[in-house]
């Protein structure tokens, strides 16, 4: 597979302080579970990461009502973080069976990254990954 797309509801998580998204208790922990939640459907079952290695591509659009109350950055971010192998992050058992979920391997294959916010009725993000 050289893509995957997904769609999640709601903000992404926004990467903005020293403490780990992924971390017990964060104040994003329900942006973190729905991104995470939203990744295994497109996945499917499987446990290793789709794009173990190599240069990749990150598209973000986001559509909401309203400018959103992260930046840009800050999205892709967190986005980034969330998706990648959890393996190095130690015991993340709070996450349950999505503590494997790992579309990458690192995120610093993401070599080609295109954001953009589109005006909507409600808020949602659209996540592509693809090879470059």
């Amino acid at each position: 597979m050289t893509e995957i797309s997904f769609m999640v509801q709601g903000l992404p998580p926004a990467k903005s302080e020293a403490k780990s998204m992924l971390a017990v208790g964060h104040g994003y922990a329900d942006r973190v579970l729905a991104l995470l939640h939203a990744a295994r459907q497109a996945l499917g079952e499987g446990r290793e990461p789709l794009f173990p290695d190599g240069p990749l591509a990150l598209e973000v659009v986001l559509e909401s009502p309203a400018e959103p109350p992260s930046d840009a950055t800050n999205y892709l971010g967190g986005i980034a973080d969330v998706l990648e192998s959890k393996q190095h992050r130690g015991a993340l058992d709070h996450l349950g069976d999505l503590a494997s979920v790992a579309v990458y391997g690192n995120d610093r294959q993401i070599q080609e990254v295109h954001y953009r916010r589109e005006p909507a009725d409600q808020t949602r993000y659209h996540v592509r990954l693809r090879r470059c």
